[in-house]
Parts: C-alpha cells; structure tokens; sequence
C-alpha cells in the first residue's frame, strides 16, 4: 500500500498546515449535493493531464462516499508516482 489512510479529524490537521488538492470521486449528483469545500470532482479534470501536470509531491487526498472506493483510487494515484496520497476514512458520510 502506497498510500494512507487519514481520519476526517487528521485531514483537518493536514489541512490546516499544507496546501493540498482534494478529488471526489463520488458521481456528478452526489457531488452536485454537497461536497467537502475547495474538492474537485474528478469528472471536472483529465486524468491524464492532472497526472502529468500536478506536483506529486503536494499532499493528495481522495474521497468516496464511504471511504471504500477512495483507497483504490489513492492506490492509482500512488502508482502514478504521487508521493504523499491519503484515502479518506469514512468518505463524505465520515465527513457530515
């Protein structure tokens, strides 16, 4: 696993001391419903060019919608040589 897991409270924490780039992966209604402020839906980029244009070294947090799908997202974005990659525990229900 080359990513890690961070609790809504630690991502706070994380968030307070670093600038960080937040993808929410849930689908277009869900996200249109409410999201966690500054996210990106991942619908909203290219991958590919997010990919090969976003510093891999800022902190990247993934969400879902219960923090399930979040990790094999996060694990994808490891792969791509994102070095400090966070699924977030609990995904946006955690977060309410």
């Amino acid at each position: 696993m080359n990513f890690k897991r961070i609790d809504p409270q630690a991502y706070k924490q994380l968030l307070a001391t670093n600038e960080i780039t937040l993808l929410d992966i849930r689908d277009p209604q869900s996200f249109a419903q409410g999201h966690i402020d500054n996210a990106i839906h991942i619908e909203e980029i290219n991958i590919e060019t997010f990919i090969e244009e976003q510093p891999k070294e800022k902190p990247l947090v993934i969400c879902c919608y219960h923090g399930i799908s979040s990790q094999s997202a996060a694990a994808y974005f490891a792969e791509k040589g994102f070095t400090d990659v966070y699924s977030l525990d609990g995904g946006y229900a955690g977060w309410c």
